[in-house]
C-alpha cells in the first residue's frame, strides 16, 4: 500500500505538477482514500487509472487537491476602476506596460487582468507576471480549470469569450494562458524584478504583520516606475502612502510618486 500511494504521487507530478509529497501524508492519504473509494475504486491505482482517462474526475480531484479562495474579478466594482480609470492612463504613457501578479494564488487574478487588458490591447501584446510562494497552486493555475463558483464575479460576455465549458468545470482559453507567465517567488526572502508599470497584490497581505508589511510595501514602491500602480485588496488600504512614496490614485490604487 505504501508503494501505491508513491507510485501514485509521482504519476500525478508527472500529469499536473502537482507534487502531493508537499501534503502533510497521512491527512493526504486519507482524504485521496475517502475519495477513491466513494468513486468506486479499490486502490490508487486503479484510481490514476481512471484519472488518466476521465477529463472530468481528473478536475474534481484537482477541485479537491487545491483549496479554492480567490475567485474572477473579485470585488468587480475595483476591477472597473481598473478597466475605466488606471489603465488608460497607464497605457497613455506606456503602450506595452510591464504587470505583475504579485502571490497570484491558483491564477484568477493574473487571467483576470489579462481579460480586462484585452479590452485595451491585443492579447498578443499581453505580458504579465504571476508569482506565488507554493508550487501546487502555481501547477493548478497552469492548468487553468476551476469551478463555477470562481466565475461568480465574472462578466458573462468574459465567461463566454474566454473559457471553455466541460461538465461543471470551465478550462480558461489558451489563448489568456499565453499572456500570463507564472513563476515560484517568495515576496518576504525574494528579490523583486521590474520596474513595473502595475503591481496588483491583493487579499494577501492581511496575512502578514505589520513589519512584514511595511518591509513589502517599500519593496514594491521600488519595483515601481515613477507613475506607476499597486492595486490593493478591498480589506488593505495604505493609511500612510507618503511613507512608500506613494500617493492615492483612487481607493485602493496607489501612484508611485
Amino acid at each position: 500500500m505504501p508503494q501505491d500511494y508513491e507510485i501514485f504521487i509521482s504519476k500525478i507530478y508527472q500529469k499536473t505538477g502537482i507534487n502531493l509529497a508537499l501534503y502533510k501524508e497521512a491527512q493526504m492519504k486519507r482524504r485521496l482514500t475517502s475519495l477513491y473509494q466513494k468513486k468506486g475504486y479499490a486502490s490508487f491505482q486503479e484510481f490514476y487509472q481512471a484519472l488518466d482517462k476521465d477529463r472530468q474526475l481528473l478536475n474534481e480531484f484537482l477541485d479537491r487537491m487545491t483549496i479554492n479562495v480567490s475567485e474572477f474579478f473579485r470585488n468587480s466594482k475595483r476591477w472597473e476602476v481598473l478597466d475605466k480609470t488606471i489603465l488608460p492612463e497607464l497605457l497613455r504613457k506606456n503602450p506595452n506596460p510591464k504587470i505583475w501578479s504579485a502571490a497570484c494564488s491558483t491564477g484568477e487574478e493574473p487571467y483576470t487582468l489579462s481579460m480586462v487588458l484585452s479590452k485595451h490591447m491585443p492579447l498578443s501584446k499581453i505580458q504579465v507576471l504571476a508569482t506565488d510562494i507554493d508550487e501546487n497552486v502555481l501547477a493548478k493555475a497552469k492548468l487553468g480549470v476551476y469551478t463555477e463558483r470562481a466565475l461568480n464575479e465574472a462578466p458573462k460576455d468574459m465567461v463566454n469569450k474566454f473559457f471553455n465549458k466541460e461538465g461543471p468545470y470551465y478550462t480558461v482559453a489558451d489563448e489568456i494562458k499565453r499572456t500570463v507567465a507564472f513563476k515560484k517567488q517568495n515576496l518576504l526572502a525574494d528579490r523583486y524584478s521590474g520596474p513595473f508599470d502595475l503591481i496588483v497584490c491583493r487579499n494577501v497581505l492581511i496575512y502578514f504583520t505589520e513589519e512584514a508589511k511595511e518591509s513589502i510595501y517599500h519593496k514594491f514602491s521600488a519595483a515601481l516606475k515613477p507613475g506607476g500602480i499597486l492595486f490593493v485588496g478591498s480589506t488593505e488600504q495604505i493609511f500612510n502612502p507618503g511613507t512608500y512614496e506613494f500617493e492615492t490614485a483612487e481607493t485602493f490604487f496607489y501612484r508611485k510618486k
